[in-house]
């Protein structure tokens, strides 16, 4: 069985998919985050990104979601 990679949901490139690992960090960012739908477990798929990388577009659980920097910078996910 391969060993999959895990990266930070700012390290993925457009297309790339995977399943979100955790959350790091604590609070209200934290927080916001894990009501946005990004837990443990949820199949993600970056769609997109700005010129300069802030904000990204993922696709999760249906919808489209967009995120700064420093949102997906707490998003470890495990990389198909």
């Amino acid at each position: 069985m391969d060993a999959k990679e895990a990266k930070t949901l700012n390290k993925l490139r457009p297309g790339d998919s995977g399943r979100v690992v955790g959350v790091v960090g604590s609070g209200l960012l934290k927080r916001r985050i894990l009501e946005m739908g990004l837990v443990p477990g949820t199949e993600i798929r970056l769609k997109g990104m700005a010129p300069l990388g802030d904000p990204i577009e993922v696709l999760v659980k249906g919808y489209s979601l967009t995120l700064r920097r420093r949102e997906a910078e707490a998003v470890t996910v495990e990389v198909d």
